[in-house]
C-alpha cells in the first residue's frame, strides 16, 4: 500500500513539474510579447515615390495594422518615412540616413530601387518588402548595374530582406485577356512597363495569348521620367486602340497623366494598381496592395519579438481584385462586355 502511495506521489511530482515547465514557457512567451510592445520602437518607411497620404493608402493599412497589434505611435512606436521622388541618389542618402538613425527595421515601399537602396545601406538592419513588384528570385538592376537576386530562395530568404510579393508580372496575360474581353473590338494595345529587360520577359510571356487574341502589342519602357515622356509621345503618335500599365513608380506618381492621356483618346485601360481606377482609370486587376501592407505589419512585430529575417518565408498574395470604374466607362462613351463587368469585384458607379 505504501509502495502504491509512493509512486502516487511521485507521478503527481512529475507531472507538477511538466505543468510547471509549460506555465514557464506560457510566461516567457507572454512576457516576451509584452516586452516588445513595451520597448520603444523605430521604424522607417523608404519609398521611391513622393510623400502623399492619398498616394500611399499601404503605408496607412500597415500603420493601422501596427495599432491593431499593440503597437501605438507616440507611446511605444514612431514610424519615420522617407520619400525619393524618383531620385536614385536622394533615395540611397535617405537610407544611408534611416541607418544612421538607427531605427529597428526598415518598410520599403513594393519598388526595387526602394529595396535595392535599403538593401546596399545596411546588411544588419532587417528590410520588409510589402509585395516586391518583381521575381526576388531574379537578378535586378540598382542605378545601370545588374545585381544579384535580392534573396536566396522564397522558403529561406537569408540576409536581412524578406516580406511579401505580389506576383505583378505573372499577371499580365491575365490583365491582357481581360482587356480583351471587356473590349472585343482592340487590336492594338500599348503596354507600359518599367525596364526593357521586364518588358522583354512579358511579352514572352504573353506572346501565344497575344496571338490568340489577335492582338499587336506597343511595348514602352516608364522606367524614368524620361521614358515616360517619350512612351507618351510615342502613343500620341502611334495611336493605341487600348492600354496596358504594369507597376512603377513613375507611373504612380504621374497616374493623373496617364489617366488624362487615355481619357482624351478614349482608350480602354487596364492597370495593375487599384488606385488608378480610384482615380478615373477604367480597370485593374492585381494584388490587394492595402493587403500587402498589412501583412508586412505582421512580418515587423514578428521581428521585433525576435525572429530572424533571413528565416521568415517570403509569401504570395492571398487577395486579388478585378475593380471596374463603370462611371469613367459611360463619360467616355464606352461599352463594355457585361459578363465580364459582373465578374468584376468592386465596382465605381
Amino acid at each position: 500500500m505504501k509502495t502504491g502511495i509512493r509512486h502516487e506521489a511521485a507521478g503527481n511530482s512529475k507531472k507538477g513539474q511538466a505543468f510547471g515547465v509549460v506555465l514557464c514557457a506560457v510566461l516567457f512567451a507572454h512576457c516576451s510579447s509584452a516586452e516588445a510592445q513595451q520597448r520603444f520602437h523605430r521604424i522607417a518607411y523608404l519609398s521611391s515615390g513622393k510623400a502623399s497620404s492619398s498616394s500611399d493608402p499601404g503605408l496607412n493599412a500597415f500603420r493601422q495594422k501596427l495599432h491593431e497589434l499593440g503597437y501605438v505611435e507616440g507611446q511605444n512606436l514612431t514610424v519615420e518615412a522617407r520619400y525619393g521622388n524618383l531620385d536614385a541618389d536622394r533615395l540611397a542618402a535617405q537610407a544611408a540616413e534611416l541607418v544612421n538613425l538607427k531605427v529597428d527595421i526598415i518598410l520599403t515601399s513594393p519598388d526595387p530601387p526602394a529595396i535595392r537602396a535599403a538593401q546596399s545601406a545596411t546588411h544588419a538592419i532587417p528590410v520588409v518588402m510589402p509585395g516586391i513588384v518583381v521575381d526576388p528570385l531574379e537578378p535586378t538592376f540598382w542605378g545601370e548595374k545588374r545585381r544579384k537576386p535580392l534573396v536566396n530562395s522564397l522558403a529561406h530568404p537569408g540576409g536581412n530582406v524578406t516580406g511579401l510579393t505580389n506576383l505583378a508580372s505573372d499577371l499580365h496575360a491575365k490583365r491582357l485577356q481581360l482587356l480583351k474581353e471587356a473590349f472585343p473590338r482592340i487590336s492594338r494595345v500599348a503596354l507600359l512597363w518599367p525596364r526593357a529587360q521586364q518588358q522583354k520577359q512579358t511579352l514572352s510571356d504573353i506572346e501565344n495569348l497575344r496571338k490568340e487574341l489577335g492582338l499587336a502589342i506597343l511595348s514602352l519602357a516608364t522606367g524614368t521620367l524620361e521614358d515616360f515622356e517619350r512612351a507618351l509621345t510615342t502613343m500620341a503618335r502611334d495611336k493605341p486602340d487600348a492600354l496596358l500599365v504594369a507597376r512603377s513608380q513613375v507611373t504612380l506618381n504621374y497616374r493623373a497623366r496617364v489617366i488624362d492621356f487615355a481619357a482624351k483618346r478614349k482608350l480602354p485601360s487596364m492597370f495593375a494598381e487599384r488606385l488608378f481606377v480610384d482615380d478615373g482609370g477604367i480597370m485593374s486587376y492585381g494584388a490587394d496592395t492595402v493587403d500587402l501592407y498589412s501583412r508586412a505589419a505582421t512580418y515587423v512585430d514578428k521581428i521585433l519579438k525576435g525572429a530572424n529575417p533571413g528565416d521568415l518565408p517570403i509569401e504570395r498574395p492571398m487577395k486579388f481584385e478585378f475593380v471596374v470604374n463603370l462611371k469613367t466607362i459611360k463619360q467616355l462613351g464606352l461599352s463594355m462586355t457585361p459578363n465580364v463587368l459582373a465578374r468584376a469585384d468592386r465596382v465605381i458607379r
